[in-house]
């Protein structure tokens, strides 16, 4: 080969090599040097004219202005951004739900406080001293009301039933005060079990125990269930992310750069994909997440449905002073009966002297009666629809969630052929997948092993469904401890209160309880299981004294 035909030659493998870079300029990095100053990292070690890109991982291995280090670097960035957008979706719901919990519990708790002043004030007005020194009990009844309805372990039916064999006590003793210390334990243990036959206070017991314990027990799970959910998105909102996943974001979001496409914005089918790969685990909580929601809608519900909560919460006085007043009309009969049931407490104090007592002081309770105002009604209104409206708003966030991370970020529809599509300028042409993990099988942009669910995230579905079961059963009047193990709970091989998933604090959804079966991982050193080693020492002695006997012959 001649001089002439060589020099052709270099010179078209130098216009070959040079084609794909800006017709046989180098082009400069400048660009991508200001974006990467901007973000805070140093300038050393970053190219001045893009250079070839066989040793990136994760973009395009085209002439690039990105080192190693610079990818590196960039990738642990889009991952820090990503989970803190995450993180940041997750909270604006935790502080809808906060704020609901607030302005919910507010509510309520002026509720019981107006109920038991007006009941104070009332008793005052027309029990004078015979209140004073009991009002005690009363005190103790609505600080109990507010035990249970900040989450204790108390049971309400119990709680009530033990505040009228109190007030049943203080009034016998009331109704004569000079042998009211004749009064034994067993006598007034006597009297209270014959509250049910002799019924001294009338139907106001039972007609306040049916609405009572229903409004407080649907109170009590809503409040927990605004609670619960707030727990639940924090710590989905936290999950980090994947290895694979975090290569996909860094390809979406700064590969475009070390292209030098730093402005062109990513495909929007492309940005879906990413997200709907990344978020797959998070979108499986969607099914349980609507559930929960329509169940706390229904709960909300039935606080403005009649009896309204307000009218409830407000009947506490009304239905005491009924209990009073009955108790006082006609303590002659229920005297002579207890007597009767339970033998008389000596000659001094007759059930005559006992009825008469009270009327001669003239201390006879008025019968409240609430009629809700149109102002208090209102308000109710207003609770009821404010909650409902913004649950309603949040009911799909699991799977709005990949949309809403893409909204802004990336090219409009119009511009399909000029945005970024993973590897250059041009249109995006697979199809966007569905939602959830099982969906992302065949998704193009983000590889997940589809049988290996997360597992923090199936612990939170776990605990959605429990949730919403107590829901449903507080709309039955019905109040469940969840705090047992659910069948339909695979992966973990723990209890629901295993690691984290008791909620404390204000107010507690899952109480102890001190009857529950102990679980083992391994079994317990002190009991024989079968196929253990302790089983098999009898073969090892037959062996030993079969290698003896071959000894001994030999």
């Amino acid at each position: 080969m001649d001089l002439t035909a060589v020099a052709l030659l270099v010179s078209f493998i130098s216009v070959s090599l040079s084609a794909d870079n800006a017709g046989g300029k180098v082009r400069s990095c400048a660009d991508v040097r200001q974006f990467y100053s901007g973000k805070g990292f140093t300038l050393n070690g970053v190219p001045q004219s893009e250079i070839s890109g066989e040793h990136l991982r994760i973009c395009p291995q085209g002439y690039t202005c990105c080192t190693s280090a610079m990818e590196d670097t960039l990738s642990n960035l889009s991952r820090r951004e990503f989970e803190g957008l995450v993180r940041e979706a997750g909270r604006s719901i935790q502080a809808s739900l906060n704020a609901q919990y607030r302005t919910f519990d507010t509510y309520f708790l002026e509720l019981l406080n107006g109920s038991e002043r007006w009941l104070e004030e009332a008793f005052v007005a027309s029990l004078g001293d015979l209140y004073r020194p009991n009002a005690g009990v009363f005190r103790d009844l609505y600080a109990e009301l507010r035990r249970y309805y900040s989450g204790a372990s108390l049971n309400l039916e119990e709680v009530l039933d033990e505040f009228w064999m109190r007030l049943l006590e203080r009034l016998l003793k009331a109704s004569d005060p000079e042998t009211a210390s004749l009064l034994s334990d067993d006598f007034l243990e006597c009297a209270s079990k014959q509250t049910e036959t002799l019924r001294p206070f009338g139907d106001a017991p039972r007609e306040l125990k049916t609405k009572l314990v229903r409004a407080f027990i649907a109170a009590r799970a809503f409040v927990q269930g605004l609670n619960v959910a707030g727990e639940i998105v924090r710590k989905v909102s936290q999950v980090p992310l994947s290895l694979e996943c975090n290569r996909a974001i860094m390809k979406l979001v700064y590969c475009p750069h070390c292209r030098g496409l730093g402005s062109i914005k990513p495909c929007v089918n492309y940005c879906k994909n990413v997200m709907k790969g990344c978020l797959a685990n998070q979108a499986d909580l969607d099914t349980e997440w609507q559930s929960f929601i329509e169940t706390m809608l229904q709960v909300a519900s039935s606080f403005g449905a009649e009896p309204s909560m307000d009218t409830v919460i407000y009947s506490i006085p009304v239905r005491i002073s009924e209990a009073v007043l009955a108790m006082q009309e006609n303590m002659e009969i229920y005297t002579s009966k207890v007597f009767k049931a339970c033998g008389d407490r000596g000659e001094e104090g007759t059930p005559s002297s006992i009825s008469e007592e009270p009327k001669k002081k003239g201390s006879t309770v008025t019968v409240l009666e609430y009629k809700p105002s149109p102002k208090s009604a209102a308000r109710l209104e207003v609770q009821v629809t404010d909650v409902s409206s913004k649950l309603k708003e949040m009911q799909f966030y699991w799977i709005q969630l990949p949309s809403a991370l893409c909204s802004g970020k990336t090219a409009s529809s119009t511009s399909s052929d000029k945005c970024w599509n993973g590897i250059t300028k041009a249109s995006y042409l697979p199809e966007v997948m569905g939602d959830g993990l099982a969906n992302q099988i065949n998704n193009p942009e983000v590889e997940i092993d589809i049988t290996k669910p997360d597992r923090t995230i199936r612990q939170q579905i776990m605990l959605l469904k429990i949730m919403s079961n107590r829901l449903k059963n507080a709309l039955n009047g019905n109040d469940v401890d969840f705090q047992d193990t659910s069948d339909d709970f695979s992966g973990s091989g723990s209890g629901m209160c295993a690691d984290h998933l008791c909620v404390r604090g204000r107010p507690p959804v899952f109480g102890p309880k001190t009857d529950r079966p102990k679980l083992y991982a391994y079994a317990p050193e002190n009991k024989r299981v079968k196929g253990s080693g302790n089983q098999i020492q009898p073969s090892v002695i037959l062996l030993v004294l079969l290698l003896a006997t071959l000894l001994l012959r030999r």
